[in-house]
């Protein structure tokens, strides 16, 4: 590659959250791995990530966060991974302004590094496609391929097998409550549901939606337990992932508004819309029509 080839303007990426809208576990493989059976919708709240293009080979991010090392970070991993399978030795400086709450089942690790891929892809002119840029995210992360195909999706198998999806974009108030929850302890409870029947999309599209981590996760999380049955009161509320956070559906942000001004200071929680197409095609669609009106 040469210098020209990269573009060098600073530019901003959106790295939106995710909801599970139903969440089954179909079996177990040998290997321990879990089948699934899941559909991802994206929601427009987004963490934002400032990227700067550079041709030192380094890859730097800013502001660093409490307890994770650069070189633990799925951003900066993102970023080698590409370097490495696009033979690329430009380098860049990303700057994350972080508002998706962390540990919370809503994907924001995972949404972060798909936006690093996608974008640095665009500034580099590395010229891979969305199923190979898909194989480098899912060695970083199961939830990494549906973030960079930007399209919601049903996911079987161990979450790596994609087809689009078309769910209502519905209203969600989203409740984290102060708990982290590691994954491993939910899919490794010896009472966890592991035989959900599959079944085909258009069923479960038409079928009351559920978690099968849910069950676990409230009965060792009494916080989760307690603001599901608050919200339940409501509108139909769930888990999401493993958690720790918890959703409920609306048809009208006014209605999901309400609801929110009912909890209290204490409670970390927010509304967001719905969204099928992630906000990250779009803005990727918009600097490759500028890059190509510029040239």
């Amino acid at each position: 590659m040469t210098e020209r080839n990269m573009i060098t303007e600073t530019t901003t990426w959106p790295s939106p959250a995710k909801l599970n809208l139903f969440l089954y576990i179909t079996g177990r493989r040998p290997n321990g791995y879990h089948e699934l059976q899941t559909l991802f919708q994206f929601i427009d709240l987004c963490d934002s990530l400032e990227i700067t293009a550079n041709n030192s080979g380094e890859i730097t991010l800013s502001p660093d966060i409490e307890g994770v090392a650069t070189q633990d970070n799925l951003i900066w991993k993102a970023a080698i991974a590409l370097q490495a399978k696009a033979e690329c030795s430009f380098g860049a400086h990303i700057k994350l302004d972080k508002i998706l709450p962390m540990g919370g089942g809503i994907g924001g690790g995972s949404s972060n590094a798909a936006t690093v891929l996608v974008a640095l892809n665009f500034l580099w002119q590395t010229g891979l496609n969305s199923d190979e840029l898909a194989e480098i995210g899912l060695a970083l992360g199961a939830d990494v391929p549906v973030f960079v195909r930007g399209f919601a999706a049903f996911a079987e198998g161990v979450g790596e097998k994609l087809s689009p999806a078309d769910p209502v974009e519905n209203w969600y108030l989203v409740v984290k409550p102060k708990v982290s929850i590691a994954t491993v302890d939910i899919f490794t409870h010896p009472d966890l549901t592991r035989h959900t029947p599959k079944r085909e999309l258009a069923t479960l599209l038409e079928s009351p939606h559920v978690n099968d981590c849910e069950k676990i996760v409230r009965m060792l999380y009494p916080e989760v337990d307690n603001q599901l049955s608050w919200l339940l009161q409501y509108a139909p509320s769930r888990l999401t992932g493993t958690g720790s956070c918890v959703f409920s559906e609306f048809n009208s942000k006014e209605n999901a508004e309400k609801v929110l001004e009912m909890l209290p200071d204490t409670v970390s929680a927010f509304v967001a819309k719905g969204c099928n197409c992630s906000p990250l095609l779009e803005t990727l669609a918009n600097y490759e029509l500028a890059h190509l009106q510029s040239v």
